[in-house]
């Protein structure tokens, strides 16, 4: 009987480090921010930090805009490191599902970007396309090609953004 109740309690103790392990590492997922940008319009972002293939540091932001009411913009930003990327402007990012899928989002900066290693790229009608159960690659269009896996609880935080409230 001793037995039993030590195995029932480590077991509950296992059990009690796992749900805490899994929601802190959910919270540190949870980064979605929202801005007040002027009377009747908010910036609602997710951002993260991601490596590619290579390992490289990205900054990953997407971002839904709102004026009184109405969704403006759904875009996601793509910062690489400075000196080391750039973008080819004028070329589409490229987007592949686990099912090899293939989406293309326009380049919001192809007559003038604000640097060489910062990309941004239309979102708003590829959002309600991408998968929340398996993750997706982006083959960046760069001078050196490199892909870049978003993971599902990225994905699932995008498609909390698609349906942030209006004010």
């Amino acid at each position: 009987m001793k037995r039993f109740l030590l195995l029932f309690c480590v077991l509950v103790s296992f059990l009690l480090f796992i749900s805490f392990e899994i929601d802190v590492s959910l919270s540190a997922l949870a980064l979605t921010r929202q801005q007040l940008e002027g009377p009747g319009q908010l910036l609602y972002q997710s951002r993260h930090s991601l490596r590619d293939d290579t390992g490289s540091p990205w900054q990953v932001v997407l971002f839904k805009r709102i004026k009184d009411g109405e969704t403006l913009e759904i875009s996601l930003r793509l910062v690489g490191f400075p000196e080391r990327i750039e973008f080819l402007h004028g070329e589409r990012l490229t987007i592949t599902t686990a099912k090899g899928e293939i989406l293309a989002a326009k380049d919001a900066f192809a007559e003038k970007s604000p640097a060489a290693n910062v990309g941004q790229y239309e979102m708003q009608d590829i959002l309600p396309q991408l998968p929340v159960t398996e993750a997706i690659e982006l083959s960046l269009p760069l001078e050196d090609p490199r892909h870049l896996n978003i993971p599902i609880p990225v994905l699932l935080e995008w498609q909390s953004l698609l349906f942030s409230a209006y004010i």
